[in-house]
C-alpha cells in the first residue's frame, strides 16, 4: 500500500508525545519520531514534551524533572523498589512530584492546543512513577483522546517484581480509562495485558522505512572498514547494539572463535548501556579466552555524521550496515527486534536467537535467518560459514527477506493502523 493513502483527512489534529525523554537512538524515541513522521504525512501536527529533548523549542516543552535520571526522581526511584512498603514520607514524594508533572502537562496541553494524547512508554515500565501517575489522572481530568504507546511494561523486567508501589501500579501502568487506545508491540504483551489488567490493545509492531531503499555507500562511508582497521577482505561480523546483558554478545564471541577464520572480525556498534561495567569485564576476559579480533568502535559511530575529539571521522550506523557481512542478534530478550529488521532492511544474512517475541512474532513470517536457541551448534557455524561463503544464497535471503519487511514491517502497514487508532477515537471520516 502506498504510503500516501491516508494524507487526506478532514480533521487534522495536534498531536502531543509526552515521555521521560525525546532524545537520541533508545527504541522509544526511535519508534515515536516514525509514528510522529506518518501523522504529519496524514496532516497532523505533532509537540513533543519530555525532560530530555532533541526536538525544536517550538514545538516542544522541556520539563526537567519528567527525565527517570532526574535528581530528585532518581533518589525517590531507589525506594520504590526491592521493598514492600514505602513510608508515608515517600507517599507524599511521590504527590508532590505528580502534581509538579500535572501542572507542566496541562501547560503542554494549554500552549499546543493539544487534542490527541500520545504517552510513550510512560504508562507501563515504572521508572517515572509520578509521572505516569500525572499522566493518569490529566487524561481522566480532561478526557482527552489518548493513543498509549506501550514498549516495556513492569512484569518484563525481573527489578520491579518486588516494589512498594503495586497500588500505583494497578492504577497507572497502564490506567484502564474511556478514551484510551492502548497499543503493544508485540502479542504476548497483547495477551498479558489482557490477562492482568483486563484491558484490550491492538499490536502495532516497530517499523522501518522499507519503502524507501536502504543507502548504501557514498564518498563519506566508503573508508569505514580501513577506519576501523579491516582489510576488505575480512568478514566484518556486525553486532549492532548496546553492550548488555540481555544481548547475548558473549554467543556473538563464541560464534566467532568457533568460525576458525582469521578474516573473522567482530565490530560491537555500541557502548555499555546503563547496567554498570560488570558485562563488558565478563566479555573482555571472553575475548580474551577465544584469541579473537574484536573491534569495540562505539567512539566513532552517532546519531549524525561528524569528528571526534580528535578529528576522526564519525559514522551513523546506517554508514556501518553496508559494510557488513553478516549481522549477529543473539538477544535472551527483546521487546520486538529493531536490529532484526535493520539487518534485513540493508538485506545482510542474520543469526538471530529465538527469543520468545521472534519465535511467536517474527519467525511464523517465513525470514530466512540463521536461527540459534541459546546455543552456538556445529549447524549454527556451518550455515554461518556456508552464508558467507555463497554470494548467491546470500543475495537470496536478501531480496526474500526484504519483501517480508514491506509486507509486515513498513511504514504502510504503520501508517494503516495508526489511522485505525484514531478513527476509532473520532470516528471514520474525521
Amino acid at each position: 500500500m502506498s504510503t500516501t493513502f491516508f494524507t487526506k483527512i478532514a480533521s487534522p489534529k495536534a498531536i502531543g508525545f509526552i515521555s521521560t525523554r525525546f532524545h537520541g537512538t533508545d527504541g522509544v524515541t526511535l519508534e515515536a519520531r516514525k509514528w510522529a513522521r506518518l501523522f504529519e504525512e496524514m496532516g497532523h501536527s505533532c509537540y513533543w514534551m519530555a525532560g530530555l529533548l532533541d526536538a525544536s523549542p517550538q514545538v516542544s516543552h522541556l520539563c526537567a524533572l519528567a527525565f527517570f535520571k532526574h535528581p530528585e526522581v532518581a533518589v525517590l526511584h531507589e525506594k520504590l523498589f526491592g521493598t514492600t512498603t514505602r513510608s508515608r514520607e515517600v507517599t507524599s514524594q511521590i504527590q508532590a512530584i505528580k502534581e509538579k508533572l500535572k501542572d507542566d502537562i496541562y501547560r503542554f496541553i494549554e500552549r499546543f492546543k493539544i487534542e490527541v494524547l500520545v504517552p510513550e512508554n510512560i504508562l507501563a515500565i515504572p521508572m517515572h512513577v509520578p509521572l505516569g501517575l500525572a499522566m493518569t489522572e490529566v487524561i481522566a481530568e480532561t478526557g482527552l483522546p489518548c493513543i498509549a504507546h506501550h514498549h516495556d511494561f513492569s512484569w518484563e523486567r525481573e527489578r520491579f517484581t518486588l516494589n512498594g508501589v503495586n497500588d500505583y501500579l494497578q492504577a497507572a501502568f497502564p490506567p484502564l480509562l474511556h478514551g484510551v487506545e492502548h497499543v503493544v508491540i508485540n502479542s504476548m504483551a497483547q495477551k498479558e495485558l489482557a490477562r492482568r489488567f483486563g484491558i484490550p490493545s491492538q499490536i502495532i509492531p516497530n517499523v522501518l522505512d522499507f519503502e524507501t531503499p536502504p543507502p548504501g555507500l557514498d564518498e563519506y562511508n566508503f573508508d569505514v572498514r580501513r577506519e576501523i582497521g579491516l582489510r576488505d577482505d575480512d568478514w566484518l561480523i556486525l553486532q549492532p547494539t548496546r553492550v548488555v546483558l540481555r544481548k547475548g554478545i558473549e554467543h556473538a564471541i563464541e560464534l566467532v572463535r568457533r568460525l576458525k577464520d582469521p578474516r573473522a572480525k567482530l565490530v560491537i556498534s555500541h557502548p555499555a548501556g546503563d547496567e554498570g561495567n560488570e558485562y563488558m569485564t565478563l566479555l573482555q576476559e571472553r575475548i580474551a579466552d577465544a584469541g579473537i579480533d574484536v573491534r569495540f568502535i562505539a567512539e566513532r559511530v552517532g546519531e549524525t555524521r561528524g569528528t571526534t575529539a580528535d578529528g576522526r571521522k564519525v559514522y551513523t550506523l546506517f554508514d556501518i550496515y553496508p559494510h557488513a557481512d553478516l549481522v549477529t542478534y543473539p538477544s535472551l530478550y527483546e521487546g520486538f527486534g529493531n536490529a532484526f529488521l535493520e539487518a534485513i532492511y540493508f538485506g545482510k544474512p542474520v543469526v538471530v536467537n529465538t527469543y520468545a517475541v521472534y519465535a511467536r512474532d517474527i519467525d511464523p513470517l517465513g525470514f530466512q535467518t540463521v536461527e540459534m536457541t541459546q546455543l552456538v551448534s556445529a549447524e549454527v557455524v556451518s550455515k554461518v560459514r556456508t552464508v558467507l561463503q555463497d554470494a548467491a544464497l546470500k543475495q537470496a535471503w536478501a531480496e526474500k527477506n526484504f519483501q517480508l519487511g514491506v509486507k509486515y514491517f513498513s511504514y504502510s502497514v504503520a501508517k494503516r493502523k495508526l489511522y485505525a487508532r484514531l478513527a476509532n477515537l473520532f470516528g471514520e471520516g474525521f
